[in-house]
């Protein structure tokens, strides 16, 4: 088996640092876009392998999400886990459940337990708002239009 040399490079180097402008999880095409933006002249192509050679060396996070493959800039290299809002892709790390209860879980099902992920998919506060300030925008808008129709009627 060939093991994973990691060479620092220019590109690299941009691709942390973009990785660290992203508040959440972002796709390669995503960073593609915001490095090209800053006038970055890196191909879609070299975001791919680099991303593949961060996520190798343990740089990165990796989720799928809507299907999706996101990455996140991984300060930790510890084992760690995530809330993740499926909307805006804003990401908080959090404390697993402990690891004799994930066992127990395993063991209920007749698994036994090798590793273990945990990702949780929702929706984040400010998400969660300005899904309810549409709602009730259009609400208001049905609203309105009822009476228009109602007056015309009339």
């Amino acid at each position: 088996m060939r093991k994973s040399v990691s060479r620092h490079t220019r590109q690299k180097d941009v691709m942390l640092q973009g990785l660290r402008e992203c508040e959440g999880f972002v796709s390669a095409q995503d960073l593609h876009r915001r490095l090209s933006d800053e006038g970055l002249n890196i191909g879609l192509a070299t975001v791919y392998r680099q991303l593949r050679s961060l996520e190798e060396v343990g740089s990165v996070d990796t989720i799928r999400l809507n299907g999706q493959q996101m990455f996140r800039i991984c300060e930790d290299n510890g084992h760690h886990h995530h809330l993740i809002c499926e909307r805006c892709g804003r990401t908080v790390e959090i404390e697993p459940p402990d690891e004799q209860w994930l066992r127990h879980i395993a063991s209920d099902h007749g698994f036994t337990m090798t590793s273990h992920t945990l990702e949780v998919f929702g929706m984040c506060p400010d998400c969660q708002r300005r899904d309810d300030a549409d709602h009730a925008g259009a609400d208001t808008q049905v609203q309105t239009a009822a009476q228009a129709g109602a007056q015309t009627v009339a």
